[in-house]
């Protein structure tokens, strides 16, 4: 394989990586109305942000090419908020939404 296939391979996954952590970006910003909830701890408020200023920031743990740190800040992000939204409002979480429309109606 000469140097032009590796080129482009790597930039094949670069964007991959890249696209990745766009949708979880975007993932996580609507999941923000879940942050209007007064009942949803200020730590996981902060995360949110701490999540969103990571992503966009350009000092990173791994370099920018390789967005894999990106993808797992925003993925903790997403995970504690929707944690916290189903601590403090039990069934608001989407397999519950499911799993209740699912069931009959026991009437």
């Amino acid at each position: 394989m000469d140097a032009t296939v590796w080129l482009t391979i790597a930039a094949v996954v670069a964007l991959g990586l890249a696209i990745a952590a766009g949708v979880l970006l975007v993932r996580v910003f609507a999941a923000r109305r879940l942050l209007l909830d007064a009942g949803i701890p200020l730590r996981d408020k902060a995360l949110f942000w701490v999540a969103v200023i990571y992503t966009v920031s350009p000092v990173d743990l791994i370099p920018d090419p390789v967005y894999l740190d990106d993808i797992g800040v925003l993925l903790l992000a997403l995970r504690s908020l929707h944690a916290a939204a189903a601590a403090v409002r039990p069934g608001t979480t989407a397999a519950a939404k499911t799993t209740a429309a699912k069931e009959p109606d026991p009437a």
